[in-house]
């Protein structure tokens, strides 16, 4: 789509698009004036398709858990997924967005409630340039996390400053997600997202692999193999 035509569309839907801040690959943050305001907090509903997908491909090795936790639960997107598929969700966040979580910062956890997360994070947190990887090193040096799979943009991982983190906790799996994820509902989505799996389990190189819009579902709804 054009820009002529995206300022098209947002004139027919009553939608103005504003100049948006985009975490660029060292982790700082540039305007573009092609996409949407960024939310307060870092808040970002996430849509199904992108945990539907994870759990199409990780719902086994999740199975292993006798929970999940997520740490920043927002409104409960990622809780009503993963209990949809019969996994038993511990929800907490910064903020009380409704969805019943336990509202703590992430930070002051000094045990975590499971050994497994998945998490929608702040970007901002994780990324070098703002966040120096805070939200990560917490999770994988301080809480220990065996199993911890984060929906982030696609380009994190090239990050500069990023390299002796990456080399200490290199992810067991990257899931690339072939669609832009509309987090706005606004259309136009300006980047591609990614699920980075860190699994204790795991041994050898980061696995790269790539989702398309699947359920974990499939086989229930459909009547067939997923």
């Amino acid at each position: 789509m054009t820009a002529a035509s995206a300022r098209g569309l947002f004139r027919a839907t009553g939608n103005k698009p504003k100049p948006v801040v985009i975490q660029m690959l060292d982790g700082t943050f540039a305007k573009s004036d092609n996409g949407l305001e960024r939310e307060a907090d870092d808040f970002y509903p996430t849509p199904p398709e992108p945990i539907r997908a994870l759990l199409h491909a990780e719902i086994d090795r999740l199975r292993d858990f006798d929970s999940v936790w997520d740490a920043s639960a927002g409104d409960g997107a990622l809780v009503r997924e993963m209990e949809a598929v019969g996994l038993k969700v511990i929800a907490s966040d910064l903020i009380d967005r409704g969805c019943g979580a336990e509202i703590k910062d992430f930070y002051d956890f000094d045990a975590a409630p499971s050994k497994a997360t998945v998490q929608n994070p702040p970007f901002g947190e994780c990324g070098w340039g703002n966040g120096k990887a805070r939200w990560l090193k917490h999770a994988l040096d301080t809480l220990d996390m065996e199993y911890m799979a984060l929906l982030m943009n696609w380009g994190w991982p090239g990050a500069g400053g990023l390299a002796p983190f990456y080399a200490a906790h290199p992810p067991a799996r990257v899931y690339l997600m072939r669609w832009k994820i509309d987090f706005t509902g606004q259309g136009a989505p300006p980047m591609l997202n990614a699920w980075f799996v860190w699994d204790k389990q795991h041994q050898g190189e980061t696995v790269l692999r790539m989702l398309d819009r699947k359920d974990a579902r499939q086989s229930e709804l459909f009547g067939g193999s997923a």
